[in-house]
């Protein structure tokens, strides 16, 4: 089978996680014969650079037109000056609309191998957690209106009942598939974006009885996550809590260097993304760590291509080689085998092939 990616290096260390991806995909695509197709767009600061603006109409039409987008990261302190509608960022949140991408799927799953690199106690750290976080992606704070009167700046939280709603079926779908948990986290004691958030989700629950279901305050959904992560299985939550939270459990596996996502939407179209960021301190260094680039294109496989056992084949490879004792920089201890991006890039996808 042949597959169109479209390829967005991005920043930083962009294109050096990016770059092991591609390998990856590479090596599933000779193991069970699949061509990939990839096609190189700009997006953040290379194309603020190239062209003077985040993200062009040519960027969104080969991401249209190809069968899943595979994304490095964006954005640096030399483009911190430019107002807030021609930062990198913006690109991305202008990339998520203009796919039609409003689920964000963030798993967070402690290896066996990286109980070490935990930041939990080692006693808890050792029972392990494997969980989801869904969230919105193209509402909340992050779209409401902003702007500025003299010394005073707002940004607006601004949902609606169908925005709730089609995030909210995802997270029902995605729990019944998993263990059958979901946890609804939003503030509705206090803001009233957050009050109709519950009461969208409470009218949702009832459509799927074989889903336990709770809701949870995100200052208490914050803690609960470091007092036990193994309480959750698959939570929902808005764009902003879902952004932070999502960092939070990331940490706890290791290091947001292992941390894959999936954005989608109605269709089978998906933008694939680690969740660390540019890291331009470390770019250019061979230091960076593919992991979280390579599970995306894991993700990408599975569920935009449809490539289950090819998914399945990269995240036992990935397993495979951290069993094995090579670690990069941001999950090395003392005992395990030192390597960089390239070396570990090049580890997994020998054990794919």
């Amino acid at each position: 089978m042949r597959y169109d990616i479209a390829v967005i290096k991005g920043d930083g260390v962009g294109p050096e996680v990016v770059g092991q991806a591609v390998n990856i995909l590479a090596a599933a695509g000779q193991k069970f014969g699949h061509v990939f197709e990839l096609h190189e767009a700009l997006m953040g600061g290379c194309a603020i650079d190239a062209a003077g603006v985040p993200l062009s109409d040519a960027t969104i039409d080969i991401c249209k037109n190809s069968d899943g987008v595979l994304l490095g990261a964006v954005g640096g302190a030399q483009w911190d000056f430019l107002p807030g509608h021609l930062r990198p960022e913006a690109g991305l949140l202008g990339l998520r609309a203009a796919l039609g991408l409003y689920a964000n799927l963030r798993p967070a799953a402690l290896h066996p191998s990286l109980i070490g690199a935990c930041p939990l106690r080692p006693e808890l750290a050792e029972k392990g957690f494997d969980l989801v976080i869904v969230r919105e992606l193209t509402g909340g704070i992050y779209f409401g209106e902003r702007g500025r009167v003299g010394e005073t700046a707002f940004d607006t939280e601004v949902y609606s009942a169908g925005e709730i709603e089609r995030v909210g079926r995802v997270a029902f779908e995605l729990a019944g598939k998993r263990n059958g948990r979901l946890c609804s986290v939003d503030k509705a004691n206090v803001l009233e974006s957050s009050r109709l958030w519950r009461e969208v989700m409470h009218r949702l629950r009832d459509e799927y009885p074989g889903v336990e279901y709770s809701d949870m305050l995100v200052d208490n959904a914050a803690m609960q996550l470091i007092r036990d992560p193994r309480w959750f299985d698959v939570l929902v939550t808005s764009n902003m809590f879902g952004d932070i939270l999502s960092d939070e459990a990331g940490m706890l596996t290791g290091s947001i260097g292992l941390l894959a996502s999936a954005s989608l939407g109605a269709g089978p179209l998906g933008l694939y993304e680690p969740v660390h960021g540019s890291a331009p301190d470390i770019a250019g260094q061979d230091r960076a760590n593919p992991i979280a680039a390579i599970l995306s294109a894991a993700m990408l496989l599975r569920l935009s291509l449809g490539l289950d056992e090819e998914a399945l084949s990269v995240e036992n490879a990935v397993t495979s080689v951290l069993e094995n004792g090579y670690r990069t920089a941001d999950i090395w201890s003392g005992g395990c085998k030192l390597v960089g991006t390239r070396e570990m890039g090049r580890l997994i996808a020998g054990w794919i092939t």
